[in-house]
């Protein structure tokens, strides 16, 4: 899939476009679509489970029975975590998730990803997003007349508030930015729809991970 047609908002082609072979022509790697995805969903997590130690439970502190001649098991504290009520041992306790996922892997994952869609030619590009008004109905219209199904993501600039607007309110459409652009957005809708203006390839992929990192470490 080296070139696509450009359509407008009726779905009549205006023109067509060539994609960067290098972006959407490359045999996917799945391992590396795996572990991209992977590091991404975990470092959603928030880590916020956490269990109490016998240490950290209330009561406790004094001696359930005497040592010797009860003829019941020896304890010392009715928080062990044998007992009901008591510590929970080697439980979960707050931690952070994120894993450390090299650059280059990234924008390989991103690539495959969005070579898998164009290859089963579910990668579509319009003119421009012209709403006047954002309206959901409006915005039904325009999946109808694209003729795509299923879930969606929209790659939408992020000062056309009237069609990040119109899209909001349905739930098989996630609209994102250029700059937000990832693996897993791309993997789990069935459609990608850019405009002819936010089309990505392989500069432009690098330059929105180097203004990441600047703005980031400011």
């Amino acid at each position: 899939m080296s070139a696509v047609d450009i359509k407008d908002l009726t779905g009549s082609k205006t023109g067509t476009i060539d994609l960067d072979p290098q972006t959407f022509g490359i045999d996917p790697n799945v391992a590396v679509m795996h572990q991209v995805v992977t590091a991404q969903l975990a470092a959603r997590r928030s880590g916020t489970q956490s269990t109490k130690t016998r240490a950290e439970v209330r009561g406790g502190g004094a001696k359930p029975w005497r040592q010797k001649g009860t003829g019941r098991a020896r304890h010392g504290s009715i928080r062990s975590p044998q007992w009901r009520g008591g510590g929970v041992a080697l439980g979960p306790k707050p931690r952070d998730y994120s894993q450390k996922t090299p650059k280059k892997m990234i924008r390989l994952a991103l690539k495959s990803a969005l070579s898998d869609r164009a290859s089963s030619e579910h990668v579509l590009v319009i003119d421009e997003w012209n709403f006047e008004l954002p309206k959901t109905k409006t915005a039904v219209a325009v999946l109808d007349a694209l003729g795509v199904e299923g879930r969606v993501l929209l790659v939408v600039d992020q000062n056309d508030l009237n069609t990040w607007k119109s899209f909001a309110n349905l739930d098989r459409v996630h609209v994102i930015s250029p700059d937000e652009l990832n693996a897993y957005d791309v993997l789990v809708n069935d459609w990608v729809v850019f405009t002819k203006n936010n089309l990505p390839d392989t500069t432009s992929m690098r330059n929105s991970e180097d203004s990441k990192d600047e703005s980031s470490e400011s």
